[in-house]
């Protein structure tokens, strides 16, 4: 098949977060002689988003961080925590620099890059055609990686979102306190069904990501977004006329019950959140997307097919989707659900639960620090609505991730 036909061993389908530092694991486990391609319409510079995570230090992502954190502050109307989060940290890390690596990762491997939109996988079990549009293929590769955002297979029994609006805020005095970051400040107005919460992530004294976040059902619009961050402002005693709004960042995670199907055909397999790597009961991806990347690198380099683990342990998944109902059916109070999870286990060991690095044993303990009756209630109920589906398989409303919120423009289903 001629005719401009490009062959390779691995394209990655998609060239945000997740396929850069896919590039960059392979360079960093030393993956030699593979022909390697990107196809993606877009070719990714600079900051378009932020993530925050948690992990030990000593890296190789310890050079490309905003800032990063030993302490954080949990608050809760009744209480505000200092948590100590020894052995690990928190840490903020913006996509620039994690492009810029990409794109140093692309030159020494010899990248060829397809400035397409791929529109088509064609996996016959022995090589995938990916084509961008009309009847021939562009690219024929031995795997493919495909890390493009997707809904779930189906939709979950409980279907909601994390969505948020963050202001980059440049002070004209020192406002800010740079040890430590706040992770969930939970003195916000809480929504009629969800859970609401502020946080801070300083870089220094006059410079911080200040941000407003839901999980609800559906998306704010774009003046609510900004009426909440404003109110936060002024619960948090920031003075607007000193401060100066640099940047706005905005976001819509899926947190769902539904399942993603994480290797659709013999030779494509998925990675980021399309391929599980969120955390359905809080939107938490990063860390499980940088286990992914680091699984898919180690096995090309030792010649092995690039398939990852499952992001999170089966029981996780199950955890999540009891709690999701707990939350969404208002069995236990947002708040408060997250309070006692940190005042009843070590701040560690919460942090290791939402990346699904727990132990059995360390998951009861957790278990154990929520209500008893609320989710007792909610395990049955999610036992029950397992069973119907088995049986009688619920024939559910098609669920889509919607974009975030840009501006003052409701979308569709927006409060």
């Amino acid at each position: 098949m001629g005719g401009g036909l490009v062959d390779v061993d691995v394209a990655l389908v998609g060239g945000g977060g997740a396929a850069s530092l896919v590039l960059a694991a392979l360079v960093r486990h030393g993956v030699r002689g593979l022909r390697i391609a990107v196809v993606d319409p877009l070719h990714r510079r600079g900051h378009d988003r932020t993530w925050a995570f948690w992990d030990q230090p000593g890296n190789d992502l310890d050079d490309l961080l905003s800032a990063s954190w030993s302490q954080v502050e949990v608050i809760t109307p009744g209480s505000h925590r200092t948590l100590d989060l020894a052995p690990l940290r928190y840490a903020m890390l913006r996509s620039g620099p994690v492009y810029d690596r990409a794109a140093e990762a692309e030159r020494r491997l010899g990248v060829t890059r397809i400035v397409a939109g791929a529109e088509a996988l064609d996996d016959d079990g022995e090589r995938v055609l990916v084509r961008t549009g009309g009847d021939r293929p562009v690219l024929r590769a031995g795997w493919v990686l495909d890390s493009r955002p997707r809904p779930p297979h189906r939709p979950g029994r409980t279907n909601w979102l994390q969505h948020f609006r963050g202001w980059w805020l440049s002070a004209d005095r020192p406002m800010f306190e740079p040890g430590r970051a706040v992770l969930m400040d939970f003195r916000t107005p809480q929504p009629d069904r969800g859970v609401s919460f502020g946080y801070v992530l300083p870089v220094d004294s006059r410079y911080a990501l200040v941000e407003y976040t839901e999980f609800s059902p559906h998306p704010l619009t774009g003046a609510a977004y900004d009426s909440a961050l404003a109110g936060y402002h002024e619960l948090l005693g920031l003075d607007p006329a000193r401060c100066t709004v640099r940047e706005v960042e905005n976001g819509v995670i899926p947190m769902t019950d539904g399942p993603f199907v994480a290797r659709p055909s013999p030779r494509v397999v998925r990675l980021g959140t399309a391929g599980g790597a969120t955390r359905p009961s809080t939107g938490f991806t990063f860390a499980a997307m940088r286990r992914q990347a680091d699984q898919v690198a180690r096995a090309l380099a030792a010649g092995r097919p690039p398939v990852p683990a499952p992001a999170y342990p089966r029981r996780h998944r199950w955890m999540d989707a009891v709690a999701l109902r707990a939350l969404d059916r208002d069995l236990v109070d947002g708040p408060e659900f997250f309070g006692r999870l940190f005042d009843r286990n070590p701040a560690p060991r919460v942090l290791r639960f939402l990346d699904g690095t727990t132990t059995v044993t360390e998951d009861l303990a957790v278990m154990r620090s929520t209500r008893p009756i609320p989710m007792v209630t909610a395990t049955v109920a999610d036992a029950a609505g397992r069973l119907h589906d088995r049986l009688a398989p619920a024939r559910r409303p098609t669920w889509a991730i919607p974009p975030p919120v840009v501006g003052d423009d409701p979308p569709a289903g927006a409060r």
